[in-house]
């Protein structure tokens, strides 16, 4: 298992390179075409490719959270330590604040600035409810069937179908609301507008673990640490959940990694 402050490294760089990720290519999608409809298909295709490519990079180190509510999430039901749960959270929040200011920086933008976008409504907190029960699900779910190896690609095409399908193009992520904060641009969010999306991002976090409990029973025992070796199957095909983020395989002696996502995001 890698120390925490490895861990808390990857988790920072991860969240980090995420919104600069979603961020970013929502300015060059502006910056392309008047078109919403593909400045939104260049958005969720760029962030779809980069979470893949960061949960498979970091997951056998942090087990790729990127995400509060993921890490709450595995905390509570594998029954991961408080201090490091903290620990994560606070990597992926600054992180997420450092991302934005990376893709100001990118694009020759104020680095300090605060999105004048306004979103707001139940549609869009009952959107983000949906997106992030579904992410968080297929993060848990991915663990509890031993198919870890699959969370790079199905975490990314949840993020990817929901930037569809929900109203609120599917932020399901703490971390990336607050680093959108920072931007007023295309993937910005106002400040009022984001307590809203955290606390129900918060809510499908909740109702994840109920789904899951539903449909695979109660899980059997704790997982290891927030850290693993993913894509890498173990003697007994035993799995462990993680991630905004991702999950990975372990064994009784070997930590393991979840997916957020999310989001994360329009992301």
């Amino acid at each position: 298992m890698a120390p925490l402050s490895r861990r808390l490294l990857a988790e920072t760089v991860g969240t980090a390179l995420l919104v600069a990720v979603v961020v970013g290519s929502g300015v060059m999608a502006t910056e392309l075409t008047d078109d919403v409809a593909v400045q939104l298909l260049a958005n969720s295709l760029t962030t779809v490719f980069g979470l893949g490519l960061l949960i498979w990079l970091l997951a056998p180190v942090s087990g790729a959270h990127f995400n509060p509510v993921v890490t709450a999430v595995v905390a509570f039901t594998d029954r991961r330590p408080v201090t490091d749960a903290l620990g994560y959270v606070a990597a992926q929040l600054g992180g997420g604040v450092t991302g934005a200011l990376l893709a100001n920086g990118m694009f020759d933008l104020s680095l300090l600035q605060l999105s004048s976008t306004a979103r707001s409504g139940a549609n869009l907190w009952l959107a983000e409810v949906v997106a992030t029960t579904g992410l968080v699900a297929v993060v848990l779910a991915v663990g509890r069937t031993g198919r870890a190896e699959a969370a790079p690609v199905v975490v990314a095409a949840w993020i990817g179908a929901a930037y569809w399908f929900t109203s609120s193009t599917s932020f399901a992520n703490p971390a990336v609301t607050l680093g959108r904060v920072f931007s007023d641009t295309f993937a910005g969010i106002a400040p009022a507008s984001a307590p809203a999306f955290v606390a129900a991002q918060a809510v499908g976090g909740v109702l994840a673990v109920v789904l899951v409990r539903g449909l695979f029973g109660p899980q059997e025992r704790a997982s290891q640490p927030f850290t693993a070796a993913t894509h890498r199957a173990t003697a007994d095909g035993s799995a462990a959940n993680h991630s905004d983020g991702s999950v990975s395989s372990s064994s009784s002696s070997t930590g393991t990694p979840d997916g957020s996502g999310t989001k994360s995001t329009r992301a």
